[in-house]
């Protein structure tokens, strides 16, 4: 199975190299994206490093300021044709808010628009952005989505929320339980 995995900005970004390795162990091929906010917090080469390939950094052409061409333009649409899997983790606020909104302004955007492989997404960030009504409508757009989204899911491990403005970190009292699923209907996938 090839799972691309998006890593998205956000403190938990670091927890996404954790997760390629372990996708490896259990024999998953993983093709890595990054948002720019994600280059920020983790080194597209510690992704490449663990994946054993190339990390996909811009929409046309690279990161180091390589000229975009046709290959470029049109990759979005080749990685989601071999996509089996698109997994989004850390998923911030900023990025459920695109697509929620169908917003295409990244590689990662114009990938989940042009894919028709299931989502999954586990949401990372600060508990008052989690909770505030923004989000919420974002994620009910998503979760109520049924002609678009394939099995879209939603894993929210309160662990990786983030934490309250004092510093201090935060676990709801549901935390010991399993992380909850949420999930809607997509098009089934045309193989």
């Amino acid at each position: 199975m090839r799972i691309t995995l998006g890593v998205t900005g956000g403190v938990a970004a670091y927890k996404a190299a954790e997760l390629v390795r372990r996708l490896q162990q259990d024999g998953f091929s993983v093709q890595v994206v990054m948002t720019r906010g994600a280059r920020e917090f983790v080194t597209p080469l510690t992704f490449a490093a663990l994946s054993g390939q190339k990390v996909i950094t811009d929409l046309f052409g690279d990161s180091s300021g390589g000229e975009a061409n046709f290959e470029s333009a049109i990759e979005h649409i080749a990685v989601a044709q071999r996509t089996d899997l698109l997994l989004v983790a850390p998923a911030t606020a900023d990025i459920l808010a695109k697509f929620a909104r169908g917003i295409a302004d990244d590689f990662l955007t114009t990938l989940y628009l042009a894919s028709t492989a299931p989502v999954v997404m586990a949401p990372a960030m600060n508990v008052n952005m989690w909770n505030h009504a923004a989000t919420q409508e974002n994620v009910e757009k998503l979760r109520s989505r049924s002609g678009s989204l394939h099995h879209e899911s939603f894993v929210r491990e309160d662990g990786l929320r983030g934490r309250r403005s004092s510093g201090s970190a935060r676990r709801e009292s549901h935390s010991h339980k399993r992380p909850r699923e949420f999930g809607s209907s997509r098009r089934s996938r045309a193989r």
